[in-house]
């Protein structure tokens, strides 16, 4: 039974890998990140570079092996294939908070997450401020309308 777990879990991995990219470092991220992720997680995380190295030496940490050679193809080819959409593409600070929300958490978490952690607008900021860290695609100008936003939709209870 263990086996035809592996084996179903390996065929989903291969069959996901080949909608990767060609490129450099593709191999690297199928064995390593399409052992665990999905690859829809993958595409739709859209990080600069420093947010694609945070996100490998995180996922490091928590236990991936990724061997010493593989890091830097790894990065660049995450970086050239799934970074940060150019600014045309990207919604402009006019549009509404609900499409920024959509964009910059839905994008990442399950709604019930977010609704759960029913927080005060510090600790909204606090947490907006660390998925900017992370990689998320809020501006500076989004920013204080979508923490507004959680805060009002999401209050303490």
């Amino acid at each position: 039974m263990r086996l035809v777990a592996v084996l179903l879990l390996l065929a989903t991995a291969l069959a996901s890998a080949q909608e990767l990219p060609a490129g450099p470092g593709r191999d690297a991220v199928m064995k390593r990140c399409l052992a665990c992720h999905e690859i829809d997680l993958i595409v739709q995380q859209r990080l600069s570079t420093p947010g694609w190295t945070r996100e490998v030496d995180k996922m490091v940490r928590w236990g991936a092996v990724v061997e010493p050679g593989e890091r830097e193809p790894m990065i660049g080819y995450l970086s050239r294939h799934f970074g940060v959409r150019p600014a045309a593409s990207r919604p402009s600070p006019a549009d509404n908070v609900e499409a920024t929300y959509k964009r910059a958490c839905l994008g990442c978490h399950e709604g019930d997450i977010i609704e759960g952690q029913r927080l005060p607008r510090a600790g909204w900021t606090r947490t907006v401020e660390k998925m900017i860290r992370w990689g998320a695609a809020v501006d500076d100008s989004e920013k204080s309308s979508l923490v507004d936003y959680l805060a009002g939709r999401f209050p303490v209870r």
